[in-house]
């Protein structure tokens, strides 16, 4: 492997798990990737999307649609997330990283890879139990699509 090249696997929760995050969690800080912990909901955190479109309707409305918009009580906005993400990508270290991150985080993490407009972050699917790839150089990331978990890691040698 070229020393200079920056290999990250975000390994997305599988559906039990990802079922229990669906409650708008502040995501725990990952040993080494404190910067891919879940995005922090305000006063959401702990509740379901429906707990908050019966209680904060025009809230959730704002949060899906507006992506400057924090939840509040000191929410964090899909753009905060999305530059979050991208500071703690680009500081890491060249060699290969594998993280656990929820959907959001890598929704966010290929955002920033591929320079998409922040609302792209609502567009992207991203599977419970599945693998995302990102491979960076000199400034540039690639996305490699469709690597399911159990794989072999390509670098492990």
């Amino acid at each position: 492997m070229h020393p200079t090249i920056v290999r990250v696997r975000l390994v997305t929760p599988p559906l039990d798990e990802a079922a229990r995050l669906h409650r708008f969690p502040y995501g725990d800080p990952r040993p080494g990737h404190e910067g891919l912990r879940g995005q922090d909901h305000g006063a959401w955190a702990g509740r379901s999307m429906d707990e908050v479109a019966g209680q904060d309707p025009e809230g959730l409305r704002r949060w899906m649609t507006d992506t400057s918009y924090a939840p509040p009580g000191g929410g964090e906005s899909v753009e905060a997330l999305i530059a979050r993400v991208g500071v703690h990508l680009g500081a890491l270290a060249p060699g290969t990283h594998r993280a656990v991150a929820g959907q959001g985080v890598v929704r966010a993490a290929v955002v920033w890879a591929l320079e998409l407009p922040a609302a792209a972050f609502w567009r992207l699917d991203v599977r419970p139990g599945s693998v995302t790839a990102l491979t960076g150089r000199s400034g540039r990331w690639n996305l490699l699509v469709g690597q399911p978990e159990e794989s072999p890691d390509p670098d492990a040698g």
